[in-house]
């Protein structure tokens, strides 16, 4: 079975990368990379195990590994070749993409100094991770789509939030177990992220509750990026069902239903927050008042849940969470307060690579790890962390003024749910690396650079 599924996953990205590179060359269509990001970031952890898994190869796993980069950076090269005459770009810089650019200049620049106590290769893996994000925010801002190509970005991601839930439901019910067991996703991470199996699952820790229950995580590469993931999946299926004739809304208010359901099998106490405060957010900024009591009803439900039906250990979960007595609240807070002191001792930052949860940082480097803001500012310093909370900052409050400004509907669908994205993971951003979530945050990233492209013109006349 898992031969089976990898090489019908092969044959997917093969056709598909082949696909993307004949639009991108071929055809002058290099924003035609989002598409290929679209379809491959969801599965990527999934498919990289079974490629493991059945090859015992780990040169191909490298390969497929670089695939995604690969694709950025063809667009990257084909963009600027397909300029006539470079010197004539319409590329007119705005606020956010300076502030995105000294980010990006910044990083660079603790890569080449020698700060910090990890090899230079380590850094550059490292720095990777910074430079392909604001990569696709800079792709986005100087890409034009028709309506056509916008309908096609969005219906993939519809089709990945339905597709995860489907996949949730065969793992509750079918399986009875974590999809991850049965992909090689505990080899995988033993033998190429040196991780060993842990949890009463053989996976990590991240798969269980305290209760030593299961959460899921579909094809994702763990519950909390499936449980983040859902949230771009209700964004965009919301602002499609208000901006619809009623009578073509089932398909939004499915992928909506589908986005909630999966968020409940991940189990996510963080994502579940995120998902109240994205209501309310998009409830006030965008003056949906019908939200607001929505949102409410949720809440008001979940609170008569807890308090008089749910069992014992689940009310006493929720009620040491909401005062940080529960064993993961307070790991978050161990890890928050040896990043300040780390911060307040070093206010120009230690270095690149010396904390957060991704493969490049080593347990012997690492300090602290469980808020992205503070994972900054470790390395960067206070500069660094300061820098990405403006850029945030700006990416929603502008999203949200193009959202408010533009005539073309799908240029407001992109602003809406790239706003909506980014303030609804402004809470995960406190309790984990979610910068690492590649699926929803190299999306959004590409949308708020999008929206800036409207933003440009609605300001200034100019892209």
């Amino acid at each position: 079975m898992a031969l089976a599924a990898f090489f019908m996953l092969t044959l997917g990205l093969v056709l598909g990368f082949l696909w993307t590179l004949q639009e991108m060359i071929g055809k002058g269509k290099w924003a035609y990379f989002i598409f290929f990001l679209a379809g491959y970031l969801p599965i990527y952890i999934t498919f990289l195990s079974l490629t493991y898994l059945t090859t015992r190869s780990e040169e191909l796993v490298t390969l497929f590994q670089a695939t995604k980069e690969v694709v950025v950076a063809i667009a990257l090269v084909v963009a600027l070749l397909f300029q006539k005459n470079p010197t004539d770009y319409p590329f007119r810089p705005q606020g956010t993409d300076w502030w995105m650019g000294g980010f990006l200049i910044l990083g660079f620049g603790y890569l080449v100094l020698p700060i910090g106590e990890v090899p230079f290769l380590t850094k550059a893996f490292y720095f990777k991770g910074i430079l392909l994000p604001g990569l696709t925010y800079f792709l986005g801002r100087n890409t034009r789509f028709e309506d056509g190509e916008v309908y096609r970005l969005f219906s993939m991601i519809f089709g990945v939030a339905v597709l995860a839930f489907l996949v949730n439901l065969i793992e509750q019910f079918v399986l009875q177990a974590h999809l991850q067991q049965h992909t090689g996703y505990s080899l995988y991470n033993l033998v190429i992220n040196n991780i060993d199996p842990s949890g009463n699952f053989g996976l990590t820790w991240t798969f269980e509750t305290q209760a030593v229950t299961k959460r899921l995580a579909s094809f994702f590469s763990d519950p909390l990026e499936l449980a983040s993931s859902v949230l771009l999946g209700f964004a965009a299926g919301l602002i499609w069902f208000l901006t619809s004739k009623r009578e073509e809304g089932f398909p939004y208010i499915l992928v909506m239903l589908c986005s909630m359901g999966s968020l409940f099998f991940s189990s996510s106490r963080a994502a579940f927050g995120a998902f109240f405060i994205m209501l309310f957010f998009i409830a006030v900024i965008f003056r949906l008042y019908r939200l607001i009591l929505f949102a409410f009803s949720l809440v008001t439900a979940f609170v008569i849940f807890v308090v008089f039906f749910a069992s014992e250990d689940f009310y006493y979960f929720v009620i040491d969470t909401l005062t940080f007595q529960n064993a993961s609240s307070v790991g978050h807070v161990l890890e928050w307060i040896t990043a300040l002191e780390s911060m307040i001792e070093n206010p120009l930052g230690v270095g690149l690579a010396m904390s957060g949860n991704s493969g490049s940082v080593t347990d012997e480097a690492r300090i602290g790890g469980e808020n992205q803001f503070l994972i900054y500012g470790v390395q960067m310093g206070f500069l660094g962390m300061f820098l990405y909370i403006i850029i945030l900052g700006l990416s929603i409050s502008h999203s949200i003024k193009v959202f408010r400004g533009t005539d073309n509907v799908m240029t407001a669908r992109i602003a809406f749910t790239a706003a909506a994205v980014k303030t609804g993971l402004l809470l995960p951003l406190f309790t984990a690396n979610a910068e690492l979530y590649a699926y929803v945050n190299w999306i959004t990233w590409w949308m708020v650079g999008y929206a800036m492209n409207e933003y440009s013109k609605i300001n200034h006349g100019k892209a």
